[in-house]
């Protein structure tokens, strides 16, 4: 089983033209990025099904790519690199990565590798654990017991997950709850609301981030979330 989408960060024009008109022509949707900083800059950096990352890239670390990924998103990560150094793959895996080519690597090889991923992946899918909103404690309850304290405004962007059960939450609706008429980019606006909640469930555990945006339409807690 292969990826609906795909993000490929690859500084190599050749390679990544190359392989990304292999994947298209198996029926994958390739986007491609020369570096990672290109990718997090961009409209929906943590939406894609599958990740393909070069370790050597101009700005942003490979490895610290990877990172960020595994901290905000559960999709498949495949590192194809050229770094050959004794260390590299046992680095990746700790990064976050779920398998390691090092290049040359054929483009059958790869989709391959990304198959084999995703059949790892997919039965855990099914399995994703459960997060816990405690209404009374004002507490969110990461899957590995982390709690995360809620403000009033979190609370009620939370109430509006649960409902949703999944599905993305329109910005208006989102906005509405917290009690706004507009949404400007102010402090105490839904951007600024969300961007405070994801620090601070960042700080205190290592769990993939769920709350995810959906650019120009709302955001998505993806993950099962349980009211107390």
């Amino acid at each position: 089983m292969l990826p609906s989408t795909l993000a490929l960060v690859d500084d190599d024009r050749l390679f990544a033209d190359g392989l990304s008109r292999y994947l298209s022509e198996h029926g994958i949707e390739v986007t491609t990025f020369a570096d990672g900083a290109d990718l997090l800059a961009s409209a929906d950096p943590y939406s894609f099904d599958f990740y393909i990352a070069d370790l050597m890239l101009p700005s942003v670390d490979g490895f610290a790519l990877i990172h960020v990924l595994r901290r905000r998103t559960n999709a498949g990560v495949l590192v194809v690199s050229g770094r050959l150094a004794s260390d590299t793959f046992k680095q990746a895996v700790k990064a976050g990565a779920d398998m390691y080519l090092a290049k040359p690597a054929q483009f059958e090889q790869i989709a391959v590798a990304i198959e084999a991923v995703q059949r790892r992946a997919g039965p855990g899918d099914g399995q994703q654990k459960t997060w816990r909103l405690d209404r009374r404690g004002l507490q969110l309850v990461a899957p590995d017991g982390a709690r995360i304290e809620l403000s009033d405004q979190d609370l009620a962007l939370l109430e509006c997950f649960v409902e949703a059960n999944g599905d993305v939450v329109p910005r208006e609706t989102l906005t509405r709850k917290l009690g706004k008429t507009s949404e400007a980019e102010s402090p105490g606006g839904l951007n600024g609301t969300v961007f405070r909640l994801r620090r601070r469930i960042e700080r205190v555990t290592d769990a993939s981030m769920p709350l995810q945006a959906k650019s120009g339409v709302g955001y998505a807690f993806r993950a099962p979330l349980k009211a107390l």
